[in-house]
């Protein structure tokens, strides 16, 4: 493809992963008022966001599938419209139970994207770290203006229509279709009914290489679904911050995340994927210490820096899995390892939620970052054994 169409793909994954990621982070700052407004627990509410996870993960394979069949453009378009539609239903629900059914549709439609729009972008670059890295910032804006903007407004008009700022997705879908062409299939002969044939992806799974960075995966993105899930109501309940100024450091924790994926792709591509991977890691543990064992502004202020950066391995990591995974089974492939690490990580959420109601806030965020330094020994134990070539 020539560079100036490369740079408008790039462009364009960065608002769609965007506008689906709005839909899912709307929830997150409203968690103290949906519990108050349906009188569920706070448990109740971590289990409807696991659903909303777990549905995200087990459609990554099948969106790798379809993707592979298909081409990745229609899967995007699917994936944004999804997530303009179930926003508008998650505002207007009368009951519990439907909000559930409508939050679980939510991250179904909601991942569709992530394996398409990142597969697309490894047809366009060689450099594949960096361009991931600049890919997620879009994920991470979403994280950044969501909150603010869910704060500014369900402050004047409610929390149901908070919600609504998910509906961005609609613009964004109709400029993607625009701007990007059609997308040829990689295996469109393929039948799909064979692509998940147990055997295939057994010897995917089985791959020491691949075997090793979901593990570090699925114990990372546990702490990432659970703080994306509930960092505000930490930072209200624990620190006693009111919800605008938990909200803004909400965003800092996207702001961080936003700058430090493009860096940390470029740090993998020049020095290796577990040395990038060790880095974030481990300024995660001692962001986490610093939220449960600290009060005062400015030590919660530098935990959420150094906890948004934590959630910068996801960069190198992905990029270590296309590594290893031919071009033509980059679809199916990304799609099973992300299906099985988003989906283990998606307890994040539940457990996190109950650890807190029976414990409290602060024990859960100091699980988290021990869970975070069981990744990052996991990291150091793979390199001394020479697992990871890279």
């Amino acid at each position: 493809m020539e560079r100036g169409y490369r740079h408008v793909v790039l462009a364009s994954c960065v608002l769609a992963f965007f506008g689906s990621r709005v839909g899912q982070l709307v929830i997150s700052p409203l968690v103290p008022e949906i519990t108050g407004a349906f009188e569920v627990s706070k448990g109740s509410i971590g289990a409807a966001l696991t659903g909303m996870w777990a549905a995200y993960a087990l459609v990554q394979y099948p969106a790798g599938v379809f993707g592979d069949r298909f081409g990745e453009r229609p899967v995007v378009l699917v994936s944004l419209a999804t997530a303009a539609v179930g926003s508008v239903l998650l505002a207007v629900v009368a009951t519990f139970p439907l909000f559930v059914l409508v939050v679980v549709a939510l991250g179904a439609g909601v991942g569709l994207y992530y394996n398409a729009g990142t597969t697309l972008l490894a047809r366009e670059f060689d450099g594949v770290g960096r361009a991931i890295g600049v890919h997620r910032i879009g994920g991470q804006a979403a994280g950044l203006l969501a909150p603010i903007s869910v704060a500014a407004v369900s402050v004047r008009f409610g929390w149901r229509a908070g919600l609504l700022v998910g509906v961005v997705a609609a613009p964004i879908l109709l400029l993607f279709w625009a701007a990007v062409r059609p997308t040829p299939p990689r295996r469109p002969d393929v039948s799909v009914r064979r692509q998940f044939d147990a055997g295939l992806l057994r010897d995917i799974l089985s791959r020491p290489v691949l075997a090793y960075g979901t593990a570090v995966a699925v114990l990372a993105e546990f702490v990432g679904m659970a703080a994306t899930s509930f960092l505000p109501t930490f930072l209200v309940a624990a620190q006693g911050l009111s919800l605008q100024r938990a909200s803004l450091l909400f965003s800092l924790y996207f702001v961080v995340l936003a700058v430090a994926q493009p860096a940390t792709g470029w740090l993998s591509d020049a020095v290796g994927r577990a040395r990038a991977t060790m880095l974030a890691l481990a300024s995660g543990v001692a962001g986490y210490a610093l939220l449960v064992g600290a009060t005062g502004l400015v030590p919660v202020v530098a935990g959420v820096t150094l906890a948004g950066y934590a959630m910068s391995w996801s960069t190198p990591i992905q990029a270590l899995f296309l590594d290893q995974l031919g071009r033509a089974e980059r679809g199916t492939g990304f799609g099973l390892v992300r299906t099985v690490y988003v989906l283990l990580g998606s307890l994040g959420s539940v457990v996190t939620g109950g650890v807190a109601d029976r414990l409290g806030w602060t024990v859960a965020f100091g699980m988290l970052g021990l869970v975070l330094l069981s990744a990052a020994g996991l990291v150091g134990a793979a390199q001394l054994a020479n697992v990871e070539a890279s």
